[in-house]
């Protein structure tokens, strides 16, 4: 039998104080209607430059990161330019759900992207229909990797996937669970 995890804070906080917001910016009648946090993907691209030893670390960090074993994505064709042949590795990816993702979107919003030096916020771009995509440069802000000598340093993008129908709604959402913006400049 599985065992049951432990409710996520910020699940709770979802559901006390965001739900209720949403519903009255928006004006929705049913609460089915409130957009929600569906899932989380975080990946990171390996290059053609990797062996067997960076392979296993990127996926060991990632694992530690998102504390789910990530699958490692393969090419699915040929590319010369980028010396790279059909079936390479080429990738690692990790989609987040339910209590995890929840916990790792605390974790990036409470304690990875503060660690920043100069952060002033994340972007306000959205895709159109109401996911947001995030880059971020160093895997090192996340408490779980460990900074040493001969460590290479990797990004990965931790894409947000909302059951938002438009930006603004997918924007308020992640804003009230706790994502820093930018402030506009006028």
């Amino acid at each position: 039998m599985k065992a049951k995890m432990k409710k996520s804070v910020l699940r709770e906080y979802y559901s006390l104080a965001v739900l209720p917001e949403l519903a009255k910016l928006h004006g929705y009648g049913n609460r089915h209607l409130i957009p929600y946090l569906e899932k989380i993907v975080v990946n990171s691209a390996i290059g053609a430059d990797w062996d067997k030893n960076f392979i296993a670390e990127v996926e060991r960090d990632i694992g530690a990161i998102c504390c789910q074993k990530p699958i490692i994505v393969k090419a699915k064709k040929s590319i010369s330019n980028f010396k790279l042949r059909k079936g390479m590795p080429n990738g690692i990816k990790v989609t987040l759900r339910g209590n995890s993702m929840y916990n790792f979107f605390y974790k990036l919003v409470s304690i990875a992207l503060p660690a920043v030096r100069d952060f002033r916020g994340v972007s306000n771009k959205f895709d159109g229909r109401g996911n947001y995509t995030l880059g971020i440069v160093d895997h090192t802000i996340f408490p779980e990797v460990s900074i040493g000598k001969e460590r290479r340093i990797i990004g990965m993008d931790i894409t947000f996937v909302t059951s938002a129908n438009t930006d603004e709604e997918g924007r308020d959402l992640l804003r009230l669970l706790g994502v820093p913006f930018r402030k506009k400049s006028t």
